[in-house]
């Protein structure tokens, strides 16, 4: 099942267990497009504003699912842990002091909770692959051959990190966040961010030489 139904699917069945009815912003017409910031939407959501929340949701559901399947290469666990972020964010948005700190507190919590499944997992041999990643290459057989390999080589080095080294990393090469930043969601300094993504890298260019 897509993310965005997987999602939508646990929203309304939240929605609909909740026994004290939700208050929803009916101000705007339907086809008017107004673009919020994210500490207005997160304000309003802390209000019982289920539309606006739905507007977090699908503005950053595809982020935290890339970060979760690239940490677990694995499309189930992936969604699983983004569906449990975005219910439980919903649940303690009251505990949020700052409402702008709402992206920095979700790259925390997906990155914290795919750790916690990391830690949990036994042994594995085989790594699950996300097929969507190299759709790119259809219709160009041997182009797609060698995209498919680059892939699995990536996610296999990225399999042999550890669960810090591979947070940080993506973290950083993939989703643009400051060291200051991945201290923060990692619980740890800049210094100690900085060591493991050099770490990282050597250890993934070591593997991807000869894709190169």
């Amino acid at each position: 099942m897509p993310l965005e139904r997987t999602v939508a699917y646990a929203w309304l069945e939240l929605v609909s267990s909740m026994t004290t009815p939700i208050e929803v912003d009916a101000g705007l017409p339907v086809g008017d497009v107004v673009v919020l910031d994210d500490a207005t939407l997160v304000a309003r959501a802390r209000e019982g504003d289920v539309r606006a929340y739905e507007q977090l949701v699908r503005r950053y559901q595809g982020p935290m699912y890339r970060l979760a399947v690239r940490m677990l290469a694995s499309v189930g666990d992936a969604e699983d842990v983004v569906q449990e972020v975005f219910l439980t964010a919903w649940r303690q948005l009251v505990r949020l002091h700052e409402d702008a700190a709402f992206v920095g507190w979700l790259y925390r919590t997906t990155t914290n909770r795919c750790l916690n499944v990391i830690r949990a997992r036994k042994p594995r041999a085989d790594v699950e692959l996300d097929q969507h990643e190299s759709s790119g290459s259809a219709g160009r057989p041997e182009r797609a051959v060698e995209t498919s390999a680059q892939l699995a080589a990536l996610v296999s080095a990225l399999d042999q990190l550890t669960g810090e080294q591979r947070a940080c990393w993506l973290l950083r090469e993939v989703h643009g966040r400051s060291y200051d930043e991945i201290a923060d969601t990692i619980g740890t300094t800049s210094t100690a961010v900085r060591g493991r993504i050099a770490r990282a890298r050597a250890q993934l260019a070591e593997v991807m030489a000869p894709w190169r």
